[in-house]
């Protein structure tokens, strides 16, 4: 080969590279995120150090494909103060345009996030909450898909 040709070579084989590299990101899967909404909170056990909440949560799928959820690694703020965080490997299927419910239990600490809720509400009957993180899933090249849903959970109906 002589070094005219090569020469020529290089920047047709540097722009295959790019153009091969930019499209892998057309290769991933659009996956719009999951809709979760808290239906329901009920305290399961505390004491003054610590409480255990069972969180009764609504998921859709605006997906046009079924979704297997692996686990869930969120944080829940109430009245905009973070109320507690932790991982949840329950794992389960959600069907293409699908919804289904499921429980979550979630840990705090009194001192830091009862008490500063208690002194918020003043006597509301609902309750802000916004629950956000990382849905992991089995999808190939979307193994995370990312969610931020905020609403009002009434606190009559909690059992």
């Amino acid at each position: 080969m002589n070094k005219r040709f090569g020469n020529a070579l290089a920047p047709g084989l540097l722009l295959a590279a790019l153009f091969l590299l930019s499209g892998c990101s057309a290769f991933r899967p659009n996956v719009e995120p999951l809709r979760l909404m808290i239906i329901n909170v009920g305290m399961t056990s505390g004491d003054v150090f610590s409480q255990q909440f069972l969180v009764r949560l609504h998921v859709q799928n605006p997906n046009d494909r079924e979704v297997a959820i692996k686990g869930i690694d969120y944080e829940l703020f109430l009245q905009g103060d973070s109320f507690a965080k932790g991982v949840t490997n329950k794992a389960f299927k959600l069907p293409a345009l699908g919804e289904t419910e499921f429980d979550m239990t979630v840990r705090t600490n009194f001192m830091s996030s009862i008490g500063r809720l208690m002194s918020r509400l003043n006597g509301a009957k609902k309750v802000e909450y916004t629950i956000e993180g990382t849905v992991f899933t089995d999808i190939t090249m979307m193994k995370k898909i990312p969610f931020r849903e905020s609403g009002a959970v009434d606190l009559t109906i909690m059992r």
